[in-house]
């Protein structure tokens, strides 16, 4: 199939790159506001707004007076069907007829993802929070790109209502690598913009924002310290984190909210995979799994990996389940001590911590985070070496003791 990328490649008969429809709609308006006229779109621009708005609903491919305003090339040969980013682009052109109409000036706007624009509907009190959350979390759990097409032709309609723009050229290849495996990439960038706390971060040098996107001392309080069992939500709270077991961080929406690591506006936008947020994720799902059914918190400060399995392995010991219990313990931590990275240690803390939960003993969750970012990263090749030997250290004090 062909590539969106190629249609940026493609010559008009003038020998220059042909921009999209939503460009040409955005280029038309501003010589008029350089000319000083009363600011409006073109009658070909007009004329072509009615037609996208006719394919609303249709099939790609269909309408016939869409077929100019497209620039994602077809060959001439025949094909079983059509390039999946043709179709994104009819998507993305009959959304932009929606979102143009009656709007006061041009609704394509460079660099605004959609959930920024989500962010600023929230912002402008249009909707409640609630709703705007909703809508967004539609679209971003749509199984298929015809399912976040529909979506998206309900929130349209309500940026224009707002005078919110959106790029489309960024959302036509969101669109089109919607079914493939980018779709994490798309999806941690909406839900990264859509939290974005808008507070601006000291850029701290190129190392630290490799690592960790954020300069020291940026971050607001991780959930675990401040979760309240006592809440009427923290169930259901609990329940959205747990949901995000074994996927990829900043890919489930119903744990966008919960998420407090911080990193440049830069990386939020694009969706940047970093080590903190692999390892906040991680540790929120581990923290949700631990905390569940317990009236008190299950974080603990200072109740490292080893503290937490060496009471355990004294309470099997105390509870008369004798050597047995205590071996299988010993070669279980064992097994999390020599693991081999982030992934692995994250593996065999998932099968300790329903022991701790049955126990009710608690972990240290900035501790465990802290680890989990640093414990296979090259730049700190003494991280892992220092966590095992205090760990180790931890569990036969709090097993002998």
């Amino acid at each position: 199939m062909t590539p969106v990328h190629s249609t940026r490649k493609r010559r008009s008969s003038t020998g220059r790159a042909r921009p999209f429809f939503w460009e040409e709609a955005a280029r038309d308006w501003q010589p008029k506001q350089a000319e000083g006229q009363r600011p409006q779109l073109s009658e070909y621009i007009a004329r072509s707004l009615r037609a996208l708005r006719d394919g609303v609903g249709r099939e790609a491919g269909t309408v016939a007076s869409m077929r100019t305003l497209h620039r994602v090339f077809l060959a001439d040969e025949g094909v079983d069907r059509l390039p999946d980013s043709y179709v994104a682009e009819h998507y993305a052109l009959t959304l932009f007829g929606l979102h143009q109409h009656t709007a006061a000036e041009p609704v394509h706007r460079t660099g605004v993802g959609l959930g920024t624009a989500c962010l600023r509907l929230r912002q402008s009190k249009a909707l409640t929070q609630a709703a705007v959350e909703r809508r967004l979390t539609a679209a971003a759990t749509a199984q298929d790109l015809h399912e976040l097409a529909q979506h998206l032709q309900r929130l349209i309609p309500l940026l224009a209502q707002a005078d919110i723009g959106l790029d489309y050229t960024r959302l036509l290849w969101e669109l089109a690598r919607w079914d493939g495996p980018d779709r994490n990439r798309t999806l941690r960038a909406w839900g990264l913009q859509y939290t974005d706390p808008a507070i601006p971060l000291p850029r701290t040098g190129e190392d630290d924002q490799d690592e960790h996107g954020a300069g020291a001392g940026q971050e607001l309080a991780p959930y675990w310290t401040t979760f309240d069992p006592g809440r009427g939500d923290s169930g259901a709270e609990l329940a959205a984190l747990r949901s995000g077991t074994g996927r990829e961080a900043g890919t489930v929406p119903a744990m966008w909210a919960f998420h407090r690591t911080r990193m440049t506006f830069e990386l939020r936008d694009k969706g940047a995979l970093t080590r903190d947020l692999a390892a906040e994720h991680a540790a929120l799902t581990l923290f949700a799994r631990h905390q569940q059914t317990h009236a008190r918190p299950m974080h603990v400060a200072g109740n490292s990996p080893g503290t937490a399995a060496g009471l355990l392995a004294k309470k099997a010991a105390a509870d008369g389940d004798g050597k047995s219990a205590s071996a299988a313990l010993h070669r279980r931590f064992g097994l999390l001590l020599t693991s081999a990275d982030s992934d692995e240690l994250v593996m065999h803390l998932r099968s300790l911590i329903p022991l701790l939960n049955q126990a009710g003993i608690g972990l240290d969750y900035d501790l465990l985070r802290n680890a989990l970012r640093t414990w296979d990263n090259r730049r700190r090749p003494d991280a892992a070496p220092f966590f095992r030997q205090h760990w180790d250290r931890d569990f036969h004090t709090a097993a002998t003791s």
